[in-house]
């Protein structure tokens, strides 16, 4: 099984995977966080933020979870992706994809803004949602509108939701 986390920046998409990924730990479970932020460091931040790049990008995190999954890890991807056809993709090469998306509003993400990436940003580096469009996705596993409940809400709504339809009987 690949979880993985979507929606703009401020959505919660780092939170809530560490949170996840401590559930499951405590449930002897192997599963790894993949954060896209973790994976540009990774690669000493070769890749811009054009759609291009951010392609790129998302490329690599989708073959770090599909060896994660080979290998019976459960990979955590936190992940803006905002393109439709990536998580398609997704879908045809994972064997068991699990799309959740966290829905934030952009003004109160810009709002918020808790890692200054709005500020800090804006008309320095195209910004998802701002300057390239978030494509709204078609068919999540689970919707959850942060902006309406806390963490242990939505970690509660993915663990029923997504992880208890699981054969683990996580």
């Amino acid at each position: 099984m690949v979880i993985w986390l979507l929606g703009i920046s401020g959505a919660g998409k780092t939170t809530l995977g560490n949170e996840l990924h401590k559930y499951l730990q405590n449930k002897n479970i192997n599963s790894f966080v993949i954060d896209g932020d973790l994976v540009r460091d990774f690669y000493d931040n070769d890749l811009g933020y054009d759609k291009k790049d951010r392609v790129a990008n998302i490329k690599r995190i989708l073959l770090s979870a599909y060896i994660l999954e080979e290998n019976n890890i459960i990979p955590i991807v936190c992940n803006i992706s905002p393109f439709e056809e990536l998580r398609e993709f997704a879908r045809n090469k994972l064997k068991d994809y699990r799309e959740v998306y966290l829905q934030k509003d952009i003004n109160t993400a810009q709002l918020d803004d808790i890692k200054k990436i709005y500020i800090n940003n804006t008309s320095k580096t195209p910004l998802i949602g701002i300057d390239i469009i978030f494509e709204e996705p078609k068919n999540s596993d689970l919707i959850i509108n942060v902006d309406q409940e806390t963490v242990n809400e939505s970690l509660n709504k993915i663990l029923d939701n997504i992880l208890k339809k699981d054969n683990r009987n996580i």
